[in-house]
């Protein structure tokens, strides 16, 4: 879990790199397409063709059409966030999954879990600041795509068991490799030789993180694995300092570390439930 949420802030930094010179969608399409791919093989040595047709496909593929906005909405904040920023902002994702949870999934949330959405929440506004001399609109991408990260993960507690987790994977790809196009702004602007190399280097980062999660669940419990992923900040901090001379102000680390402490607090309240549900 650690490897995947360290090696996938590189596939962060080439986006970022490459929407100064491509239109998001493009990107975005790019990377799904060399993702699929590189993707299929896999699942064809793995769980075999056949199973790219799974029970309930309409809702694999809204699943899909969630992970590609969120890929979106992420890509867009990037061109004009710094990484770290963006990313603490996606994190806001397990409070809205907490928040949404009793509406979509009929699941109880006790005052302890609603009051760390509160300070959560809370921290995603230390982070935008709104109304300050440092807010940007841009950081709305940001929540919108933790928003539908969110609503992935919604649709993930329903549909979970119908099909494996690469094929869920290959999903997103389909939805995006098809859909993308549909919204280019602009039209599309051919890429030269070097940056169809970085996209495919995108996706294959994306391939093996998927793959990691995949081996990572094979061995841990979802409740268990979650506090590891806030370990991306780590690398995407350093990957935006390094390359992009971006460093969070001490106001917006306050943030980001009240984001990522209600985070980790709502996973450690689940796995204790989930514990004493199943004892």
């Amino acid at each position: 879990m650690v490897a995947a949420m360290l090696i996938i802030p590189f596939n962060d930094g080439i986006a970022k790199a490459l929407t100064a010179r491509y239109p998001v969608a493009e990107i975005v399409w790019a990377r799904y397409f060399f993702h699929f791919l590189l993707l299929l093989p896999l699942i064809a040595w793995k769980n075999g063709l056949a199973s790219l047709r799974p029970k309930r496909i309409w809702l694999h593929l809204l699943r899909g059409a969630f992970t590609v906005s969120a890929t979106f909405f992420f890509f867009w904040g990037l061109a004009s966030l710094p990484m770290a920023d963006t990313l603490a902002l996606l994190f806001c994702y397990p409070l809205l999954i907490t928040a949404m949870s009793p509406i979509f999934l009929g699941e109880k949330v006790g005052p302890r879990r609603w009051a760390a959405v509160i300070a959560g929440m809370v921290g995603v506004l230390v982070i935008i600041r709104p109304g300050g001399d440092v807010f940007q609109w841009s950081s709305l991408f940001g929540v919108a795509a933790g928003l539908s990260m969110a609503c992935y993960w919604i649709v993930t507690r329903r549909v979970s068991t119908s099909a494996p987790p690469l094929v869920a994977a290959a999903y997103a790809a389909v939805f995006g490799v098809l859909f993308m196009p549909i919204i280019l702004p602009g039209g599309w602007v051919v890429p030269t030789s070097g940056d169809v190399g970085l996209v495919a280097i995108m996706g294959a980062i994306a391939a093996v993180f998927h793959i990691l999660i995949v081996k990572a669940l094979e061995f841990g419990q979802a409740s268990v694995l979650a506090p590891f992923g806030y370990t991306e900040i780590i690398m995407a901090t350093t990957i935006g300092y390094v390359v992009f001379g971006d460093f969070p102000d001490p106001l917006t680390w306050l943030g980001i570390a009240i984001v990522i402490g209600a985070g980790v607090y709502i996973s450690l309240r689940e796995r204790k439930q989930q514990e004493g549900a199943s004892a």
